[in-house]
């Protein structure tokens, strides 16, 4: 893994040096995008709106537009709206995760500690997990400033970016009915999640599709015309809620219709 970043976690007065590492990877097939006439490979290219000529990334600079004329921006104008932030990440406050709603997270990242941080890092990894608070900061990456979550996971610190107030929508604009449920359907419902519930094991969930779609691509390639798969889905025998509560009760697990 490359480090996509390196700076330092701001604990009190105590200095972390760390670097940060991507904690995901695509799990998608990697598919290109072809012409429809001739299977030919589409390019993108970066045109300048007045010539109509590609223009190469070395050349490209970004700006800001103030009335008729642009403001253009080089990387040290980024660092000096906010070198603090953009070499470390302060924590702010501790927090409970259990506090911070599900909607807010974004993208993980793995924080690997300095030679000269390793003794700070690994004190503030057990004291998160004595109090078992996590660390609340910011910092800026790719010319963004970013809320994040400090907390242990094992030997590491994770970094979990999360959104900001303002970027979560309104929901007035959606339309929810307001329904009256009977104490019987609750009764039944709360029967059946609890019926349900397991211990989370993210083993235990395969990303099955690209697989299967594995599967049909090799079999095109070979010439072959791939049968498309069945829907195994198990239709309810009544319309009604309550029956159809108390006949998945009783039924093996299957998707629900």
């Amino acid at each position: 893994m490359r480090a996509i970043w390196s700076g330092a976690i701001g604990f009190g007065l105590v200095n972390i040096p760390v670097k940060l590492f991507s904690a995901v990877q695509a799990s998608e097939l990697d598919l290109d995008m072809l012409d429809k006439k001739d299977h030919a490979n589409i390019h993108f290219q970066r045109v300048n709106a007045n010539t109509g000529r590609e223009v190469k990334w070395e050349n490209i600079v970004r700006g800001y537009k103030v009335e008729d004329n642009y403001v253009v921006l080089d990387e040290t104008d980024f660092e000096k709206a906010s070198p603090e932030k953009s070499k470390i990440i302060e924590i702010a406050e501790f927090v409970d995760e259990k506090e911070i709603d599900s909607i807010y997270y974004e993208t993980p990242y793995y924080l690997q500690p300095e030679k000269s941080g390793a003794k700070p890092y690994a004190l503030l990894r057990d004291a998160l997990k004595k109090t078992g608070k996590c660390g609340l900061g910011t910092y800026v990456l790719r010319n963004r400033e970013s809320l994040v979550l400090i907390k242990p996971q094992g030997d590491l610190l994770i970094l979990n970016k999360i959104r900001f107030a303002e970027e979560i929508r309104d929901t007035d604009e959606l339309n929810i009915p307001d329904v009256t449920i009977k104490p019987a359907e609750m009764n039944m419902a709360v029967q059946l999640i609890e019926q349900l519930t397991t211990d989370f094991d993210i083993t235990n969930y395969k990303d099955t599709y690209n697989e299967k779609l594995l599967e049909l691509i090799m079999a095109k390639a070979k010439g072959k015309k791939p049968a498309a798969s069945k829907m195994k889905v198990v239709h309810s025998k009544s319309r009604d809620l309550m029956a159809q509560l108390k006949e998945s009760l009783t039924a093996p697990k299957r998707k629900a219709s």
